[in-house]
């Protein structure tokens, strides 16, 4: 009997209590996404430099994801594999929202983004693998879009979370010595609370499956240390199946262009809505107000759409349905700079959500089925790569492009990114997946 049959089958509540975690970590990203590029812009930085100053996350990722992914593989402890990593991670990822919106300077928030990153990715990267580990090969589409249910859910309350305070009558204008907004402050105090405690629900609730004797003396006797580990890296980098190489190229445009959008969504917004470039203008507050109204429905959308999608991708499959989201959400991104009314951008939100929900799932989906169980780990932190790096790329080139090639104007940067997720669908049904090649 294989490792995956031999696993007991979960009932629709115990795959979300195992997934409440990622409720946690995805608040704490889905706050970075809507407020770092406005908190570096009130500590006086400028547009072309902001893609430099979010280099934290795709260096941590790089750095941290494989590294942690084959540490996981071959950890032993009384807690599990996994655990350790998610409750440290949480740990530090809390600490870090709570000092981030009280930053004095540009440098110290650019440098706690790195802290803040790699604690988020010391959680969320054996995360993945916990899903792949826990449940049946039956269950990875209903694990991972669950996940994505939940990153939905997550970041519609994190973009939400300052519009929902000035609702409740706390004043817009109301900002800290620094020029960060109190909204901001208790955004983040919000999230340093459920990033620790949602991680704690879930690994109390499903804990991981006990290793069999054999499994245990396995991994007793693979060599330990940080010169075995790498070289478990490399050996997975050798060993890659092809369709997951093959995965890259649409990873590489969806991943460029989701970097451009978040970083630059506030500034074209403030422009094209409101007139204005100047952070310390209410037009630009009200700018990034908005982008959290927009960001909150349309990850509202990639919440109510990661719940439906799972009968769409058994019967059609990951692959086309990913396709078919990407392609909606880079026609949504052409539209954007168009708008001018407030309750029209709302629409193209649809298919920017319904890409946001495949892309936190249905390519781990593709993934999983390609991949040996016992590697689980290593290859979900290089797939991660897969993510990190096209977002490190983004950030050193699209200063070089700015006002050369798209004329300083945020509102081209938007329209690249719906071209790049074009690429990305054509990228994605290219790829031959193993049961294809049968």
């Amino acid at each position: 009997m294989s490792a995956s049959t031999a696993k007991p089958r979960l009932s629709l509540w115990q795959i979300l209590n195992m997934n409440v975690g990622f409720f946690g970590i995805q608040f704490s990203f889905g706050l970075q996404q809507s407020n770092m590029s406005p908190i570096y812009q009130y500590l006086g930085a400028d547009e072309a430099s902001l893609p430099l100053l979010w280099l934290a996350g795709p260096m941590t990722g790089l750095l941290v994801q494989p590294l942690i992914g084959a540490m996981s593989d071959r950890t032993v402890s009384r807690w599990g594999r996994r655990t350790p990593y998610f409750l440290i991670g949480a740990l530090l990822c809390s600490l870090g929202l709570l000092l981030m919106p009280t930053s004095p300077t540009l440098w110290f928030a650019a440098a706690l983004l790195w802290i803040l990153d790699a604690a988020n990715n010391v959680t969320m990267e054996p995360y993945r693998a916990y899903v792949s580990d826990r449940l049946d090969e039956s269950q990875h589409a209903q694990g991972f879009l669950t996940q994505s249910a939940f990153t939905g859910l997550a970041q519609t309350l994190a973009y939400l979370a300052p519009s929902l305070m000035v609702w409740a009558g706390l004043s817009r204008d109301a900002v800290g010595s620094n020029h960060i907004p109190q909204t901001t402050l208790l955004a983040f105090q919000l999230g340093a609370l459920l990033s620790f405690v949602t991680v704690w629900w879930s690994v109390r609730r499903v804990p991981e499956l006990p290793l069999s004797p054999s499994e245990l003396s396995a991994l007793r006797a693979r060599p330990r240390g940080a010169r075995a580990t790498l070289a478990e890296i490399v050996a997975a980098f050798r060993e890659m199946p092809d369709a997951m190489r093959r995965l890259w190229w649409m990873k590489l445009f969806q991943w460029y262009a989701m970097m451009c959008y978040w970083i630059y969504i506030v500034p074209c917004l403030a422009r094209t809505m409101f007139g204005t470039d100047d952070p310390t203008s209410a037009g630009f507050r009200e700018a990034g107000l908005l982008n959290g109204q927009i960001g909150g429905f349309y990850n509202f959308v990639a919440f109510l759409a990661a719940l439906s999608m799972l009968p769409f991708t058994r019967r059609f499959g990951a692959q086309r349905v990913h396709a078919l989201c990407l392609l909606l959400a880079g026609g949504a991104l052409w539209w954007i700079p168009s708008i001018h009314d407030r309750a029209l951008l709302f629409v193209p939100m649809l298919g920017v959500g319904l890409a946001w929900a495949s892309i936190m799932g249905n390519p781990y989906v593709l993934l999983a089925g390609c991949i040996p169980p016992e590697r689980a780990g290593v290859y979900m932190g290089i797939f991660n790569m897969f993510i990190v790096i096209p977002m490190l790329i983004q950030m050193l080139t699209l200063p070089l492009i700015y006002q050369s090639w798209l004329g300083g104007d945020p509102a081209q940067v938007i329209r690249l990114a719906g071209t790049l997720l074009l690429l990305a669908a054509v990228a994605v049904l290219r790829v031959r997946l193993p049961h294809q090649e049968k």
